[in-house]
């Protein structure tokens, strides 16, 4: 029985050549089914007025990173397949190509003016109290747990100074504070503005709703505040986004988005006991 004759080296380079691109090609199509599986199965809906352009934003944000990323390993892919090494020519060498750098150089700056100016734009309305009666909460982080606080009949919260050791640092001589309503649960109320007021009690921490699209930092010693709209009701996973200490990984809690009836339900059950 005869032997197959040795593939000589410049069989073995070409034929690495076209593997090596059709593996290149094969990354492609994964990495973009993988995001797009991402995108849509792990990623819950947005339940708040204000998600929805930032979720918006983000696809064309990830639509355009999807088009770079197949564009760049396609060529790549081709390319390593259609000039892998032949043997029956030398490489061609082009040290400079004016038309081809101004193209990867000005497209690219002009996308990402766009997303700059949009991300901007988006930004502002995001942070711009929308007009209309809110709903006021003030959320307390500490380590490693959740707690809210209400506003009594009278709408007001007492007041708050960072030298009272009392709960919340409520002032004892405000008599807005006198009928608070304070609880471990967080509630927000749907179809109307929330205004949520963010206090912690030691480190820093993070408001972090992914159903809301929206992050907020708990600042030591200042107030920091979050404006929303949610859009439907429910109980919706929230978790500390800022590394607050040793168990920061069980500092998960539930905020619940309820209707006015629900609500004012609720805090009549509090008051009574």
């Amino acid at each position: 029985m005869e032997s197959q004759p040795a593939r000589s080296p410049l069989e073995e380079v070409e034929r690495s050549g076209l593997g090596l691109g059709l593996v290149l090609w094969l990354f492609t199509l994964v990495g973009v089914l993988g995001a797009l599986y991402a995108r849509w199965a792990w990623t819950p809906a947005s339940v708040t007025r204000e998600g929805v352009p930032i979720q918006q934003l983000f696809d064309v944000i990830l639509a355009i990173l999807l088009v770079a990323f197949v564009l760049v390993h396609g060529l790549l892919g081709y390319f390593v397949i259609r000039y892998r090494t032949r043997g029956d020519r030398p490489a061609a060498y082009f040290p400079h190509h004016t038309g081809l750098e101004l193209t990867y150089t000005l497209i690219p700056a002009v996308v990402l003016v766009a997303l700059s100016v949009a991300g901007m734009s988006l930004w502002t309305r995001v942070h711009t109290p929308p007009p209309g009666d809110p709903f006021v909460v003030e959320v307390r982080a500490e380590q490693f747990s959740w707690s809210a606080r209400y506003p009594g009949p009278d709408g007001r919260l007492g007041r708050v100074d960072n030298r009272v050791a009392r709960p919340f640092n409520v002032d004892p001589q405000d008599p807005a504070g006198r009928d608070d309503i304070t609880s471990s649960q967080i509630y927000l109320v749907v179809g109307r503005p929330n205004r949520i007021l963010l206090r912690t009690r030691d480190v820093q921490h993070s408001f972090w709703v992914p159903a809301f699209r929206l992050k907020k930092d708990f600042v030591p010693g200042a107030t920091t505040e979050l404006w929303l709209t949610p859009t439907q009701t429910g109980e919706f996973d929230l978790a500390c986004a800022e590394l607050c200490g040793v168990g920061h990984y069980t500092m998960a809690g539930k905020v619940r988005v309820v209707t006015q009836e629900e609500f004012d339900r609720w805090m009549r059950q509090q008051a009574g006991r």
